[in-house]
């Protein structure tokens, strides 16, 4: 029998702190939030609000779109629009610099006459007739900018919600139309039908005024599996329900619904699968051993669904990693199947022929410091079906849209102007050695003329998790908030971008080095590039900054704890810190295949030594030794939840750490924001807190 550890009890001296809404721990945050704005909201900080929201704000940055049918679709925000606008335009005027938009639904005005303020979450079209309009639409509706969502059914035509319409309550809920008068819906809309992790464990067929609970099941999984996720594929030719049954982050068993026949596709749980729409590919994260063949960890196998379900005929292996190259994306056009591959965290990208045996081709690109990623426009469009979007974007380089087809040069079609002042900034990579010898990349953008003498202020920033790659990108609000900073020597700041292991820079391979018992690795890696860092003579430690989110957040506490002689202040943002109670709190238990689980003992022996929460007491150090830290997070994060920040916090200052301070506002979710000027409050508030300790 598996031995487990005790969960929080009433002896816990801040068990106090997880209740979300308790009044007492309310009063905490409220009192600790008020102490560090009152300590940073002077007019500086003010300024940089501004700044940045003007840049959120900005009429000329690009409008993103996807196409549907005619008509290119578009959410956007600006200081006119707090909640924003879904709206839509021809492609003749998005080609324009001005382009006409027709307006589909004005949030802020849905919020004056409902009296409430929802947030778009997106939304899903219901695929119309041959030659027949969109005509209606599912809008996902946040009410704080968390996980959850109302789903309402919108009238294109009218431009209103549908009277007695689908309405599905505010719960974590998936949907996609089976048809006009019919849903497939997986929605954790009562405990009764949500897994541990706060999930649906059921997918229901849901006919209109027809309510959740009481609609047919079609699919269900244990509610110890993280969920049941599937949408309905009404592709001309190739109507399913597709299933996926969420084992845990990294083991699903895909299958596919017809005529009410369930066909699983039979391959190991951890070879990812995905369905286009005769084509099945597998993404295997380990080995596979398939009919005498090995299918390397990180390749991309394809087969044809119907002669796979016959007899296992995996058809060819179109992309096989090795040491420097990892697969990154994919997007299937009518004819092509393009692939986005880094290469030392460059990107590239190979078109594959699926009308010529899979003959492959590379697109040229001009810079390996950008960022490149491409998707096809619309591959079901009669004279534009292998169109492809590509966004091409770096550190310094504002983003670019472009459209081709392929086999031809792309054009641009939009460029973002310039923020920030990138003149006589220099992007070089660079390769720290870890604890294991590892060599670990790093992006640095810096002043091409920077005196290598420790004294230069320097933000790192990492994550390290969920195979989730951190490449270059042109990020305006950092740009305004941190690279456009002197201090009072007239040193520039400098921004470093860390690819530590955890991540899937280098493919699988690169993320399951640090999971579990090897999470250290990761620390290890960041900690080794901060070093590297003062090595180079870049910083000093009263001159390096960190900042990281979510997992990041993870990250930033154990540098914290375990590696605070190395920073001179962290920012730890929306975060995990109490790995054993993590599983416990909101959506925490669909992680135990990336961090462990702490109700296991043998497990709990490894978790506690990444624990912040439980470092500060096992690894304890002088308390002037300590970073100055700003632990932040919201109310609403319904993803990892508030508690865990709070803990930490609280815990820090009644260990007498004094350079603590920590910052809960309502709304924003796991984002940490809801609106451009939320965002950019955010942003600001972490950039100046770094800012005043490093300068």
């Amino acid at each position: 029998m598996t031995e487990h550890v005790s969960k929080a009890t009433s002896n816990d001296p801040y068990s106090w702190l997880e209740e979300t809404r308790d009044e007492a721990a309310l009063r905490w945050v409220r009192e600790q939030t008020a102490r560090t704005e009152d300590e940073l909201y002077d007019d500086s900080f003010h300024e940089q609000v501004q700044h940045i929201k003007t840049v959120l704000d900005a009429q000329d940055r690009i409008p993103m779109v996807t196409k549907r049918g005619e008509h290119y679709y578009n959410f956007w925000r600006d200081s006119e629009h707090r909640l924003g606008l879904w709206r839509r335009t021809t492609w003749q005027s998005y080609l324009t610099d001005d382009p006409t938009w027709e307006i589909l639904l004005d949030l802020d005005a849905l919020a004056a006459s409902e009296g409430q303020e929802w947030h778009f979450a997106g939304s899903t079209l219901l695929r119309p007739k041959e030659s027949e309009p969109y005509e209606r639409a599912l809008i996902r509706l946040s009410p704080d900018g968390g996980d959850q969502v109302r789903i309402r059914e919108f009238d294109l035509t009218s431009k209103s919600f549908v009277a007695n319409g689908f309405d599905l309550p505010v719960a974590k809920t998936q949907a996609s139309w089976i048809d006009r008068d019919t849903l497939l819906v997986g929605s954790a809309s009562s405990e009764q039908f949500t897994t541990r992790s706060t999930y649906a464990n059921t997918l229901r067929r849901v006919a209109r005024r027809m309510e959740i609970e009481d609609a047919p099941k079609l699919f269900e999984v244990n509610k110890e599996h993280v969920a049941a996720f599937g949408y309905f594929d009404s592709t001309s030719g190739f109507e399913r329900v597709v299933t996926t049954d969420a084992i845990d982050f990294y083991h699903s068993i895909t299958g596919v619904l017809i005529d009410q026949e369930h066909r699983v596709i039979d391959v190991p749980t951890d070879v990812q699968v995905s369905l286009h729409r005769q084509w099945v590919l597998f993404a295997p994260q380990t080995d596979w051993e398939h009919q005498g063949q090995i299918i390397t960890a990180g390749s991309l196998a394809i087969a044809e669904l119907e002669k796979f379900f016959e007899d296992g005929t995996i058809q060819q292996v179109l992309f096989i990693p090795d040491d420097s190259t990892a697969l990154e994306s994919l997007s299937f056009t009518a004819n092509y199947l393009l692939l986005t591959v880094l290469h030392h965290v460059a990107a590239q990208v190979r078109v594959i022929n699926l009308r010529e045996n899979f003959s492959e081709s590379q697109m040229p690109l001009e810079d390996p410091m950008l960022s490149i990623s491409v998707g096809a426009v619309d591959d079901e469009d009669a004279t534009a079906g292998d169109d492809y979007w590509m966004t091409v974007t770096g550190f310094t380089t504002p983003t670019t849209l472009l459209r081709g087809s392929v086999g031809s040069t792309a054009n641009a079609v939009k460029r973002s102007p310039e923020r920030f002042s990138a003149e006589g900034l220099k992007v070089t990579q660079h390769f720290a050695t870890s604890k294991d010898g590892t060599q670990v990349p790093y992006f640095q953008v810096a002043d091409e003329h920077m005196l290598l003498d420790g004294q230069n202020p320097v933000l790192m920033d990492g994550y390290g998790g969920f195979q989730h790659s951190m490449t270059p990108g042109y990020a305006a609000a950092m740009g305004v908030g941190w690279l456009s900073r002197r201090n009072d020597s007239g040193r520039r700041a400098v921004y470093v971008m860390t690819n530590i292991r955890g991540g899937g820079e280098y493919g699988p391979a690169w993320h399951r080095a640090a999971l579990r018992e090897n999470r250290h690795r990761a620390y290890e890696d960041f900690a080794a590039i901060a070093e590297d860092l003062v090595r180079r003579g870049v910083t000093s430690r009263a001159h390096l900054a960190a900042t990281g989110r979510s997992n990041g957040g993870l990250l930033m506490g154990n540098m914290i704890a375990g590696y605070p002689h190395l920073f001179g202040v962290i920012s730890c943002g929306v975060p995990l810190l109490d790995m054993q109670r993590y599983t416990q709190l909101a959506a925490g238990h669909s992680w135990i295949a990336e961090y462990g689980d702490p109700e296991n003992a043998e497990d709990w022996k490894f978790l506690r030594t990444f624990s912040p929460v439980h470092r500060l007491s096992d690894q304890p150090h002088p308390v002037d030794d300590y970073p100055a830290s700003l632990i932040w997070t919201t109310t609403s994060d319904d993803r990892v939840g508030p508690s865990q920040a709070r803990i930490m916090a609280a815990k820090m200052m009644d260990l007498g750490i004094e350079n603590v301070r920590y910052h809960e506002p309502e709304g924003g979710g796991h984002a940490g924001s809801t609106d451009n000027e939320s965002t950019a409050k955010m942003l600001a508030t972490s950039y100046e807190f770094l800012w005043r300790h490093v300068r």
